[in-house]
């Protein structure tokens, strides 16, 4: 897995936001963003700030942590938002019907680790970590290169 992007630092919520709004125009139905970190990263922040983003209409976007999956219309595609936390194999996952998504909705998958073998080749990953209270560290890798030309610029937060 590369690098395409140079890590970012975000100090706050507010600027974990202002990125999620920025990618949000560059993102398309088949895309797949594998969300990874600690409980606390900012991971569900990030998904919820993007959702809202995408969506026509603001409406309420709550985890999917005991739902598994919830699903919303995006601008031309559908938008799964996915919380695998829960879950114990990778089957448990197809069985949510996330790999036919994977082909044409924007998937959102927190605890992404839990697709094992499932895991597309072609997502971007998004690594979480805390650097202090506020501040996030986001760290952006794929093995697809079309992502670099994709998040150009987006590091200006």
């Amino acid at each position: 897995m590369q690098t395409v992007h140079p890590t970012l630092f975000l100090p706050d919520a507010e600027a974990m936001t202002r990125f999620a709004a920025r990618l949000a125009p560059h993102l398309r139905g088949g895309d797949v963003l594998l969300l990874e970190g600690p409980i606390g990263a900012g991971k569900t922040h990030f998904a919820r700030a993007l959702i809202q983003t995408l969506l026509a209409q603001p409406e309420d976007v709550p985890s999917p942590t005991f739902t598994l999956v919830q699903t919303y219309e995006g601008p031309g595609f559908d938008i799964w938002h996915a919380d695998l936390y829960r879950l114990t194999h990778p089957d448990e996952a197809l069985e949510l019907g996330l790999t036919d998504a994977f082909e044409t909705a924007l998937c959102l998958v927190e605890w992404p680790e839990r697709l094992g073998r499932d895991r597309p080749k072609t997502a971007l990953t998004m690594l979480f970590s805390v650097e202090n209270d506020d501040t996030r560290r986001l760290v952006l890798c794929s093995a697809n290169p079309d992502w670099a030309a994709r998040l150009k610029g987006l590091d200006d937060v």
